[in-house]
């Protein structure tokens, strides 16, 4: 249910307050230094010399005139940040104090304030098992509170997960090369039954939009579904699919199985990561996703 405007007006101001000040105080010259030169613009070509990147070679140039010419580039000033957000029934859970809703709004805002305060364009893509809603990229602190406001207040059609589908979403969208942030549990994922083997679903989109674009993966998670506690006979449901199971958590082989599950998907989700040559931080609620952030910087 989607709240009143008073309330919406209220959370947006007091995310603005924080996550503004952290922009300001600590993110604002640490995105510039992290992202500054990622977008490079094409500016003319010039004839071939000795000691540069044979990569930027111009072949059709280079075959009509019969010498080698290069593409020279140069760096663009304005840069373009496009946060993709999953808005699936996942992000309603947190045992911490927090939802991951809530985890994924602030992050959210700190960048694109951030951004904003080096004068580039912010856009966002709203995901699900769909596409929920695509905010073009636009300069502003307005506007970067319109998209706050849609963070706190957005109400989804669909509950499931879809990366591959928000990935080459992006990638049809955005003609130009941009940073851009994905924000998710990136649990997204296929396990075969017959070996218990895990696989992601998003490997193809991932290895696309990261060859176009500088992509960059922020995992939301909660303490909880990486451990069971011991609490007894319970019962628990998925809250994409809607399937409940009764779950006998005394049993330590059920605990042990469940551990698995979340290190085992962990595995898949990191390999996928770094075969695709794209930097990333796990975040959990209730910590202190400063340090992260700040963490996911000083890899650039």
């Amino acid at each position: 249910m989607k709240e009143n405007e008073e309330d919406i007006l209220k959370k947006v101001r007091k995310i603005e307050i924080k996550t503004r000040g952290l922009s300001n105080d600590i993110f604002a010259g640490k995105y510039h230094s992290a992202f500054k030169g990622r977008g490079m613009a094409f500016s003319e070509v010039r004839d071939y010399r000795i000691g540069d990147d044979i990569r930027d070679i111009d072949w059709n140039v280079t075959a009509r005139n019969r010498k080698p010419y290069i593409k020279v580039y140069e760096e663009e000033r304005e840069l373009t940040m496009m946060l993709l957000v999953d808005v699936s029934a996942s992000r309603m859970f947190g045992t911490q104090g927090q939802l991951k809703k809530n985890l994924i709004t602030e992050i959210a805002a700190v960048l694109a304030f951030s951004a904003a305060q080096n004068n580039d364009k912010i856009g966002c893509i709203f995901f699900s098992d769909r596409i929920e809603k695509y905010v073009p990229p636009k300069k502003g602190r307005q506007h970067v509170l319109r998209i706050i406001s849609d963070l706190v207040d957005f109400v989804p059609e669909g509950k499931g997960t879809d990366i591959n589908g928000a990935l080459r979403f992006f990638t049809n969208v955005m003609k130009k090369r941009c940073t851009a942030f994905l924000l998710t549990d990136f649990m997204d994922l296929s396990q075969d039954a017959s070996d218990q083997t895990m696989a992601v679903n998003f490997e193809e989109g991932l290895k696309i939009a990261s060859s176009r674009h500088d992509v960059v993966g922020l995992r939301i998670y909660d303490v909880r579904e990486t451990a069971l506690p011991d609490v007894g006979i319970i019962e628990v449901q998925d809250a994409e699919t809607g399937r409940k199971v009764w779950v006998d958590s005394a049993s330590a082989k059920t605990r042990d199985s469940y551990a698995r599950y979340w290190e085992t998907a962990s595995a898949a989700i990191a390999h996928a990561l770094t075969k695709c040559r794209i930097d990333s931080v796990n975040v959990a609620t209730g910590e202190d996703y400063v340090a992260a952030l700040l963490r996911l910087f000083k890899m650039r």
